[in-house]
């Protein structure tokens, strides 16, 4: 016969366990082609997951129209780019499309110990550094529906010139095909239920057992 609820169990209270969880922190990487929706679904993630927090990366590439500074990137020359890389200031960089990118080594460590789930917003190449930099991040990869997708989505946005959008296009197949060195896969076919899927992640990982902390 199965014991009561009533009744302890081993060296546990019969009234209610001695303490509770609290989750830890992690490094939360989406990465994927230009176009897939990457910068959509963090905001929507941010937006209902309070204990998720943008990581802002640093980069050289102009400001796009309605982009502020200190919001989407922080926008530096390459002068302060690479001084902050030699001083150790990144976590990972890359160079994408002629311009550098990378994320601040200080921000992600001080909100990870924090327990805070720290998002980071990738192209593919950005993905990989930062995978061979923290073996315990937990990688997304957006994909979309189709490179007519792509091209639909990166023409409407009008931040690039078509020249720019074809080489991105170009760039598309290899950078798909990268999917399984990844944790998770989320199609962005359909807005809400790639948003529901990436929540579903973030939760899982959040009841993890080996980053529960008992809590008094």
């Amino acid at each position: 016969m199965s014991p009561s609820r009533s009744q302890p169990v081993g060296d546990l209270p019969a009234s209610r366990i001695p303490f509770s969880f609290a989750p830890g922190g992690f490094l939360l990487v989406l990465s994927g082609p230009s176009g897939a929706g990457k910068g959509t679904l963090v905001d929507r993630l941010v937006r209902v997951r309070p204990e998720c927090t943008f990581s802002v990366s640093a980069t050289t590439r102009p400001m796009r129209a309605g982009e502020q500074d200190g919001v989407q990137y922080e926008f530096v020359t390459r002068e302060e780019f690479e001084r902050r890389r030699s001083a150790g200031q990144f976590l990972e960089w890359a160079e994408v499309h002629d311009h550098l990118y990378a994320t601040p080594t200080r921000f992600v460590d001080e909100n990870v110990r924090a327990g805070r789930v720290v998002v980071l917003d990738v192209d593919v190449q950005g993905g990989a550094s930062v995978r061979r930099a923290r073996s315990d991040a937990v990688s997304v990869f957006v994909y979309p529906p189709s490179i007519d997708a792509l091209r639909q989505r990166l023409l409407k946005r009008h931040t690039d010139p078509p020249e720019v959008v074809e080489r991105r296009l170009r760039n598309a197949p290899g950078e798909l095909i990268q999917y399984r060195e990844y944790d998770y896969l989320v199609v962005n076919d359909d807005l809400e239920a790639a948003v529901a899927k990436l929540v579903a992640i973030v939760d899982a990982e959040r009841a993890r057992v080996r980053r529960l902390r008992p809590a008094p």
